[in-house]
């Protein structure tokens, strides 16, 4: 459900493994795989194809249908809506697995349909669509969800679609640990880079760090200590953004082995003049401040950016964006 570049790719990799799958989703991306089908490939070498007629499209979810396992994969601002239609056409205690950003999705698909069985659920990996139908991933990392007996049994099929999947038995840290990384979104996307351009440049890091440091200041005095999900701890890492870009390219070798196509998804839906996540992301943390009686004014201003482009759709040069945030 949500079947864009994470919900195809994963739905892909399951499909090619042998599962039945069942794609809903909204007709530019639907009308690219009926045209040309879906093209997997990723950073190690993976290159599958699934030609059209082997494709189940569908802009609603389908009629009398009972999945073993929904995937939600829509924008954070779509659950509710897509929680609803799930809850029409569904049989109560469906599983269905949140792959989105952000912290919230699961309650707030529960909220609307506390029928189904909602499933906290963490995708570490950029996607990118790099052509009609192409979907490749630039990034590592495992799929990572709570632990429920619904998904245990899954763990060989996902192993099986080379997306092997992680269980916790508390899956905020590592929620958290996602949206730390996910703070570079706004970040790239004003950028107008790809992600290892981006990353390569100390000017956009030292934004990226600053935005880590709010965050886990907020984190820190709501009493929550974020998993490590990428190759240096959370707390590392603002100072491992910092250095010098001749220090950073040695230290942090792991964090650079992006593909130079690899974009973040929130500079797509700038560039197609898309709602953005920028909410769920810096705007979490920005809640979680005042939840704790703090002020996250860096997060506050990216977003503002963010949220301002269509009416100003130009790249920011490091310097700029620095400069508009009010960082030295």
């Amino acid at each position: 459900m949500g079947a864009g570049s994470v919900g195809g790719y994963v739905g892909g990799g399951l499909q090619a493994a042998g599962a039945e799958v069942h794609f809903v989703g909204r007709p530019r991306m639907l009308d690219a795989w009926r045209a040309h089908g879906l093209r997997l490939t990723d950073q190690d070498g993976r290159d599958e194809r699934l030609p059209p007629v082997a494709l189940h499209l569908s802009a609603t979810v389908p009629a009398g249908i009972a999945p073993s396992l929904v995937l939600l994969a829509v924008k954070c601002g779509a659950t509710r809506e897509a929680a609803a239609a799930l809850a029409t056409a569904l049989p109560a205690g469906t599983p269905v697995l949140s792959l989105q950003n952000g912290l919230g999705n699961a309650e707030a698909g529960r909220a609307v349909a506390p029928a189904l069985r909602w499933l906290a659920g963490m995708v570490p990996y950029n996607i990118a669509e790099l052509g009609p139908g192409h979907l490749h991933r630039g990034t590592g990392g495992k799929l990572a969800a709570q632990d429920d007996p619904a998904l245990r049994a899954w763990l060989p099929v996902f192993d099986a679609a080379r997306l092997p999947m992680r269980l916790y038995a508390d899956l905020k840290p590592v929620q958290w640990g996602k949206l730390l990384l996910n703070l570079n979104n706004p970040v790239n996307a004003l950028s107008g880079l790809p992600l290892r351009a981006e990353l390569m440049q100390r000017g956009y890091r030292q934004v990226f760090a600053a935005l880590q440091r709010e965050a886990l200041t907020a984190l820190a005095a709501a009493g929550i200590e974020p998993a490590q999900v990428a190759a240096a701890a959370p707390r590392k890492l603002p100072t491992l953004l910092s250095l010098p870009d001749w220090l950073f390219r040695r230290v942090a070798a792991r964090m650079l082995r992006i593909d130079p196509e690899a974009r973040s998804s929130m500079a797509d839906d700038l560039a197609l003049g898309r709602t953005t996540e920028v909410d769920a992301l810096c705007g979490e943390v920005v809640r979680l401040a005042q939840a704790n009686g703090l002020a996250a004014p860096l997060n506050q201003r990216i977003q503002a950016l963010v949220e301002a482009w269509p009416g100003q759709p130009a790249p920011l040069a490091a310097p700029e964006l620095k400069s508009r945030l009010g960082l030295r």
